[in-house]
């Protein structure tokens, strides 16, 4: 073992007993580095659970892959559909089988909703009985989903908190759906549940039925809709899932010859807007990591010299002894370190303690119209906390290569003498 880790493992921080006068100061730098290390990894937890929350209601309430009919007008309607026998029977018996968690045929005609007193514009979305409840059974805040098998009514409907707090609806109500085409055309729907995602955008604009209802007001048979959509598995590989449907598609319109030239979109780029944001976020963490690592830097360096100033009559006695200038060097840097990996747990202990408390409780609130989320989301990624911490142990021996110079130009004539 190095004599100058050997005496660093033995000396304290704060110097000898009759001698305190830089405990306060080096208590200072401690708190700084520990208050530091807290937002640090608060900033990385509450990104990354912002991340999750947003881009798991995004991947809920829009199918992950959408496969339409890129034509503009298809049997005399204004809307282009999709068979739903082109489509489906060609993924059940394809390779990408495995890797897809459903697909549904969905169709979305924009609806009026009147009641006595008011009316409301919606997106009224209709769904086959392979659509996937457990989301929205998940967001209910009263009721039950729609009945949607084909022997079921087609009337029964889901709509939002703020839909019904607007048109003053309850669970069992019925309301009138105005339809508008070429022609008026109305259907009454009963109220069997009220969700709420605190997504305002989704919950302003849709409600959420059988697609029976739109087929039969468009006057499409059971195989129609606006389009396919497809959940898959693997949420990290969606646009090249997206483009292996693609070709799958097209292979199978060169074949059969057919007109259809279908469009293959991915969720993000179907949202783009809201990943674009939640990109934006990284460079948010990155900014206040960066800007806590100097304030860390700065704090070390003044901890440096404190302990440095405490000791000069220790390097004069050591550089008298024979100490090169490299070994003192090291001597105080080992003994900085003390200071570092002090800060460290209880900068970890406080940050993970702090954000777990958050993560189960929720007593930190938002609100939910600005962020989408009620609560300061959490998600604890250790590999990202790990990181974290070995690049501040980096950072801070490196920070304290430069300052401990000035233990170079200490002469031990002056220093043993040093008061």
């Amino acid at each position: 073992m190095r004599f100058e880790l050997f005496i660093a493992r033995r000396l304290k921080l704060s110097g000898s007993d009759d001698n305190r006068s830089a405990a306060p100061n080096l208590t200072i730098a401690v708190v700084g580095m520990v208050l530091a290390i807290v937002v640090m990894i608060l900033s990385i937890t509450i990104v990354c659970g912002f991340k999750s929350e947003i881009s798991n209601k995004i991947y809920n309430l829009d199918s992950h892959i959408k496969v339409a009919n890129s034509a503009v007008t298809v049997n005399g309607s204004n809307y282009s559909t999709v068979d739903s026998r082109d489509v489906m029977p060609l993924l059940a018996h394809s390779a990408l089988a495995h890797d897809l968690r459903s697909v549904s045929l969905i169709a979305e005609k924009p609806a009026i909703l009147k009641t006595p007193n008011d009316f409301k514009g919606i997106m009224y979305r209709g769904v086959d009985s392979c659509f996937s409840w457990s989301y929205f059974e998940h967001c209910l805040t009263e009721g039950r989903v729609p009945v949607v098998a084909d022997s079921a009514a087609a009337g029964e409907v889901i709509v939002s908190q703020k839909v019904a707090s607007q048109l003053r609806l309850a669970v069992g109500d019925r309301v009138l759906t105005y339809f508008i085409d070429d022609r008026v055309r109305v259907r009454r729907s009963s109220i069997v549940g009220i969700f709420s995602t605190d997504f305002d955008e989704f919950d302003n604009a849709y409600i959420l039925g059988n697609i029976a209802a739109i087929q039969g007001v468009n006057g499409w048979d059971k195989h129609t809709g606006t389009y396919v959509g497809i959940n898959s598995r693997d949420l990290d590989n969606l646009s090249s899932c997206a483009y292996d449907v693609y070709r799958l598609l097209s292979k199978a319109a060169v074949e059969k010859e057919s007109p259809i030239l279908y469009s293959v979109t991915d969720t993000h780029h179907n949202n783009i807007a809201y990943f674009a944001w939640l990109d934006l976020l990284d460079m948010n963490v990155v900014i206040i990591i960066v800007l806590m690592t100097v304030v860390s830097a700065f704090t070390l360096i003044a901890g440096l010299l404190m302990i440095v100033l405490e000791r000069i009559n220790m390097i004069g006695i050591l550089k008298t002894l024979g100490a090169t200038n490299g070994a003192t060097r090291r001597l105080f840097i080992y003994l900085t370190q003390k200071l570092i990996f002090k800060s460290l747990i209880y900068g970890n202990a406080l940050g993970i303690a702090f954000a777990m408390l958050q993560q189960h409780f929720h007593f930190l609130k938002l609100d939910a119209e600005s962020y989408y989320i009620p609560y300061v989301p959490i998600e604890i990624n250790w590999l990202y906390i790990l990181a974290l911490n070995l690049g501040v142990i980096v950072v801070s021996y490196l920070t304290l290569l430069a300052p401990s110079m000035i233990i170079s130009s200490i002469e031990p004539s002056k220093s043993v003498r040093f008061e």
